[in-house]
């Protein structure tokens, strides 16, 4: 049993990653509902919710049903972080992460992100500050380094155990690769090889298919692991991995049906949380992945990402489900 401090996350968990601009609630809940272990926040800026941002503070939201759930923060200046690490406890998390992995320009290069991986002693001293500032278990999420020539993970997962974490999820690239080229997971084994390590750690990176998690998991020593861009549009991946796990079959894909029932379902609850003009703009980087695949589906999906009202949005839905209704997958 894999477990973050008391809270048991089964045998071999699978870990929605934290993605800006997708990780929100409405994301959360089908992820949840189609076998997500246990989900984070998009990452939250610490100095957006020290000062009361709308943006920062409305990512706060959880709701029961996703628990355990975890709020992530990032920053890079100490005292911002630890307020903003209490600010977010207080929003009733089950577990705080602390985000050092982030490789965009904007984050990484202000010392923020995985912009921390160049400044190791900061990144200790941070998290010790943060684990001693709440009284929830604290998780990282980070890169291996910021470039190859600079790779210390086994050292940083080590000093990051000693001052309080109680799980490291380790995207197996160099903030350098950003998303490019393979993600080396051999890293991931010389981290579980440490004999003095033994807070669970979770591979990230690649992860986009029942056969490759099985790969991984049998050549890399892992405790679980992180899907990030693989669910976008389709949740289903998280059952499809545990099914292929648990008995080497694949569960049949989803049909058509079932991908326009969690579209809507998903588009629904955009539109409750964020209001319908917002709602229907955040959906829009769902479409393409709800229906991959499907022959002749562009003009829908142009369709799709310029409707401005829900009642165009179920419109369209409505003639793709007539249009591709003898299709199968």
């Amino acid at each position: 049993m894999v477990k973050i401090g008391n809270i048991e996350l089964g045998d071999f968990p699978l870990l929605l990653a934290p993605m800006e601009d997708v990780s929100d609630p409405p994301f959360r809940a089908v992820c949840k509902q189609n076998g997500a272990d246990l989900m984070y926040t998009e990452f939250i800026s610490s100095e957006g919710l020290i000062r009361d941002a709308a943006k920062s503070v409305q990512k706060l939201d959880v709701y029961d049903y996703e628990r355990p759930i975890g709020i992530q923060i990032f920053g890079n200046e100490i005292e911002s972080m630890r307020e903003a690490a209490a600010i977010a406890e207080e929003a009733g998390p089950d577990i705080l992460d602390i985000n050092y992995g982030c490789p965009v320009h904007k984050v990484a290069c202000k010392g923020a992100g995985a912009g921390i991986l160049l400044d190791i002693p900061k990144m200790v001293s941070m998290t010790a500050e943060i684990v001693k500032r709440v009284n929830i278990p604290v998780t990282v999420k980070t890169r291996l380094g910021w470039s190859h020539d600079t790779i210390k993970i086994v050292e940083v997962a080590e000093r990051l155990q000693d001052v309080g974490i109680q799980a490291i999820s380790i995207h197996a690239r160099t903030r350098q690769q950003m998303y490019k080229g393979e993600a080396d997971w051999s890293w991931l084994n010389l981290v579980k090889d440490n004999p003095r390590l033994h807070i669970p750690v979770f591979g990230n990176g690649d992860i986009d298919s029942p056969e490759k998690a099985a790969e991984y998991k049998s050549k890399y020593n892992v405790d679980g692991m992180m899907i990030g861009r693989a669910s976008i549009g389709y949740p289903w991946i998280f059952n499809e991995i545990k099914q292929y796990l648990a008995t080497g079959e694949k569960l049949p894909a989803p049909d058509l049906a079932e991908r326009l029932a969690v579209a809507k379902k998903h588009l629904d609850f955009s539109i409750e949380w964020k209001g319908e003009k917002q709602g229907i703009l955040e959906m829009r980087r769902h479409y393409t992945n709800y229906f991959r695949g499907m022959p002749n589906f562009k003009p829908y999906r142009t369709e799709m990402v310029t409707a401005d009202t829900y009642s165009q949005v179920c419109e369209i839905l409505d003639q793709v489900a007539e249009a591709y209704a003898e299709y199968e997958f």
